[in-house]
This record gives C-alpha cells, sequence and structure tokens, in this order.
C-alpha cells in the first residue's frame, strides 16, 4: 500500500487514542485517586473556607454598654471624739507632769484658774523659784467656745495673760504676749507657764498602750484631713496648709519632749496629735463639740502565733534538733 494511503487509514486512530495526561486523569477519577480525593478549593476571599454564597451566620450580640458609675460621694473629714471641758475640772495638774500647779473650776457658769507657775530666778538663772499667778488669787476665765476644735479659755486682762485649751486629762496653757515667759520682778522669777499641764508619770505608764493604739488613730485622722484640705483649696492657698503641716511635727516635738518620762507614756504626743486632728477637721466645717466621731481607738487585734513546722527553724520553740 502505498505510504500516503497508509497514513489515511491510521489518522483516525490517531486522533481517537487520548494524550497520556488525559488518559492519567480519567484513570485518576474512575478509581477516585486524583482530584476527587481532594476537598474542593474555596473561592478566594472567603475566610475560613466559607463559599461566598453560604448562608451568613447569624449576628453575635453585642456586649451591653455599662451602666454609667455614679460619682463618688465626696469624703468627708475625720472627727476624732472631742474632750469636754468638765473631764479636767478640779483636778490638780502639773506643767510637763514635773512641777508647778494648775487647777481649773467651775463657779456657777464661770470657769476660773488658779496657778503657781514654775521658773527660775532672774537674779540666779541657775535658781528654781515658783510664782503665784494672779497673786495667787483665781482668776475668772472667759469662755472663747471651740475655735480650733477644743474648749478655749482665756485671761486676757491678768499681769501674765494666758490661754487655756483642754485635752483629754489635761490643759495646754499658751502666752497671749508673744513671750513664753511672765517676769514678775517683784519676785526675783521668771516664770515659764507655757506647755501641757497633765498628771505625773506615774499614773501614766500604765495607760501606754492605750495611748499607743490611740496615737494611731490620731495619727491617720490628721493625715487624712490634711489631705482634704489641700483637695478644697485653692491653688494659691496650698502653701500656708502645707508650710503649717511641715510645722506639726516640729511643734509637737518641741512642746513634748520635756514631758516627764514621755518616751514611756507618749501622753503628750498624742494630746497634741488629736488637738491637730480637731483643728483640721473644724476648719473643714465640721462641729466638733456636736459631731459624732468617726474614727474611734479600737484595740489592735493580736497576731495569733503560727504553729512550728516541722523541720523549720528546729532551735526555736522547744523543737527538736536534727539528729548528730
Amino acid at each position: 500500500m502505498p505510504p500516503f494511503n497508509r497514513a489515511l487509514l491510521l489518522a483516525p486512530l490517531l486522533f481517537a487514542m487520548p494524550a497520556p495526561a488525559s488518559a492519567q486523569n480519567f484513570f485518576e477519577e474512575l478509581f477516585g485517586i486524583g482530584r476527587a480525593a481532594k476537598p474542593p478549593v474555596p473561592p478566594r476571599g472567603v475566610p475560613g473556607g466559607v463559599p461566598s454564597d453560604a448562608p451568613a451566620a447569624p449576628p453575635v450580640d453585642a456586649p451591653a454598654a455599662e451602666a454609667p458609675r455614679a460619682p463618688a460621694p465626696p469624703k468627708q473629714p475625720v472627727v476624732l471624739k472631742a474632750p469636754a471641758e468638765d473631764n479636767v475640772m478640779g483636778q490638780e495638774l502639773l506643767r510637763n507632769g514635773l512641777d508647778g500647779n494648775l487647777k481649773l473650776e467651775k463657779a456657777g457658769g464661770a470657769v476660773t484658774a488658779r496657778l503657781t507657775l514654775p521658773g527660775t530666778k532672774v537674779s540666779a538663772p541657775g535658781e528654781s523659784c515658783t510664782v503665784p499667778w494672779n497673786g495667787g488669787a483665781p482668776a475668772t476665765l472667759t469662755a472663747e467656745g471651740r475655735p480650733e476644735g477644743l474648749a478655749r479659755f482665756e485671761a486676757a486682762g491678768a499681769a501674765c495673760p494666758l490661754r487655756f485649751e483642754v485635752v483629754d486629762g489635761g490643759v495646754l496653757v499658751t502666752s497671749l504676749s508673744g513671750s513664753p515667759v511672765c517676769t514678775v520682778a517683784a519676785s526675783d522669777c521668771a516664770a515659764a507657764p507655757t506647755g501641757l499641764w497633765g498628771p505625773g508619770a506615774a499614773t501614766l505608764i500604765p495607760r501606754a498602750a492605750e495611748f499607743d493604739t490611740a496615737r494611731g488613730v490620731a495619727d491617720r485622722a490628721v493625715r487624712e484631713n490634711y489631705r482634704l484640705m489641700t483637695q478644697r483649696a485653692r491653688g494659691q492657698d496650698v502653701r500656708p496648709i502645707v508650710t503649717e503641716q511641715a510645722a506639726f511635727s516640729s511643734d509637737r516635738e518641741q512642746l513634748c519632749r520635756t514631758y516627764a518620762r514621755e518616751g514611756a507614756h507618749g501622753f503628750c504626743n498624742l494630746r497634741f496629735t488629736e488637738g491637730r486632728a480637731l483643728a483640721l477637721a473644724t476648719r473643714l466645717g465640721i462641729n466638733t463639740a456636736s459631731a459624732a466621731p468617726t474614727a474611734a481607738a479600737a484595740p489592735r487585734p493580736r497576731r495569733k502565733p503560727q504553729p512550728a513546722v516541722e523541720g523549720m527553724n528546729p532551735d526555736a520553740g522547744g523543737a527538736p534538733g536534727f539528729p548528730e
């Protein structure tokens, strides 16, 4: 057969045979080993492989917006129990718990004071002396209310003008003349009336734990009231408050360092601190005479002893030691 005729007879067979790749695809599809075994590729741009025509997921409810909180109530001053003026009436008080004598008494509606002032001789500064105040007669005092939280009385017309502020168990005495010394030329005595007049150390030392607990409450009241004052004050009024508070500690130290056995009981430090807390509360608008106290000297809780742990600190509490 001529070659041309042979080519014409074989052409249909060549066109009818599938290509190798097509045949391979045919058998893969037939036996499930090709594309049929692979999951369909999701359309592009659909997160998570979710087709674009898939039903949309139900919307998730957005969290409800938080209800606006009510503004915090304004902070109020810390109020200590104000000492009653009657708590020292008729008692014999000593200057710094050491010397002199002060006695406040009520006569009808008036308050009188009788003092014997300690001092040093003008002609011999190394020698001590005493001089009766107001010639030894009781002086009638003028009640000044509670301008700084403590009951206040004054004797402005006396030869040695004094101010008396009643604390719990004592009286703070300051000079109205601006000088801490009152000189009585007729007695050759330079008297020193200023300071805290209170009981002797022997009656105060047994109460040292009570005073220590109350001191913590008073210190906290001073800090809180001072902070509240600075928050309420305007910019130009803050500096005097800060200056006064900075001087408070040094004034307390100067006043109490000469009180008898102060380090053993802390009576003077406590009463001076309580007076400062009441003064700040008064400036913040609290009537300390009638306001209910908001802080009390509650006893401090005692710590429970911890049980010994075996193998720890064998020498403490009689625990057995390690074997030799």
